[in-house]
């Protein structure tokens, strides 16, 4: 389920993030890079018997709430229960998302699988803002999207996926501005990033061609958005915000023709 790696020591000892989708794939990745480094994480996901799992995998540094974070008074909960846990909030991570991109042909997308992606993908990530605001405020906290290359780049049947993680990378820049001085916003948007159970990865290995096409020469990893996202909550990114950062093996920057 998950590996434990060692990412730098205890300098964070004492700092609470709240992550939300935390019992899979980058949300669990970014979890365990935080309590390496020292911090305190409250898990939140909509998978109560994973998380719980997770969370005990991960030890005492972490704490688990199962919520549907589109919905607003479970998010008031679960800020409510990190509160009251470990009584103070630094930092948000807001990763909980209906990962697949794809969904049915426009003409026969379900309005409520479209509303159902944006609530979750965005709407969320409002509501998270807006309820730990005020202590990340007494903090001087931070708050990290994770977004997606999507955002600018598109296969065909992903009109919701796009267009929610494209509000997710404008609803950064908003709350960057409207949350001054006080707490930092940040986008992070991962391009591939092979975020199956180490498990899987090692029974199923992607192949040397999927690696090639990435100028990096490789797919990317849950630690690679993982230590990002850990540098973006951290002192040492303290004059930036508002940004969006592309995790994607330089794939954004490579031209690709159909052959011809």
């Amino acid at each position: 389920m998950i590996e434990l790696g060692t990412a730098g020591g205890s300098f964070h000892e004492g700092r609470v993030a709240l992550v939300t989708g935390a019992a899979r794939g980058i949300g669990l990745g970014v979890a365990a890079w935080l309590i390496c480094e020292g911090w305190q994480v409250v898990l939140a996901d909509i998978d109560e018997a994973r998380g719980a799992a997770v969370a005990q995998a991960l030890g005492e540094r972490a704490f688990f709430v199962a919520a549907d974070v589109a919905d607003e008074a479970q998010v008031v909960g679960v800020v409510a229960k990190a509160l009251g846990q470990f009584g103070r909030l630094d930092a948000v991570v807001n990763n909980a998302a209906i990962a697949d991109p794809h969904n049915r042909t426009l003409e026969t997308l379900p309005l409520a699988h479209w509303n159902r992606v944006l609530a979750v993908n965005l709407t969320a990530a409002m509501l998270l803002a807006k309820h730990c605001a005020p202590y990340l405020r007494a903090r001087q906290g931070a708050i990290v999207n994770i977004a997606s290359t999507r955002a600018r780049q598109s296969e065909a049947n992903s009109e919701a996926y796009a267009a929610s993680k494209g509000g997710l990378v404008a609803l950064t820049h908003a709350l960057a501005v409207s949350l001054r001085p006080e707490i930092r916003v940040n986008a992070v948007s991962p391009g591939w990033i092979d975020a199956r159970d180490p498990a899987q990865r090692r029974a199923e290995p992607l192949t040397a061609e999927d690696h090639a096409q990435h100028p990096a020469g490789r797919v990317g990893t849950v630690e690679d958005v993982a230590a990002l996202v850990a540098w973006l909550l951290s002192s040492a990114a303290g004059f930036v915000t508002g940004q969006e950062y592309l995790v994607d093996g330089g794939m954004a920057r490579k031209m690709i023709y159909a052959p011809g």
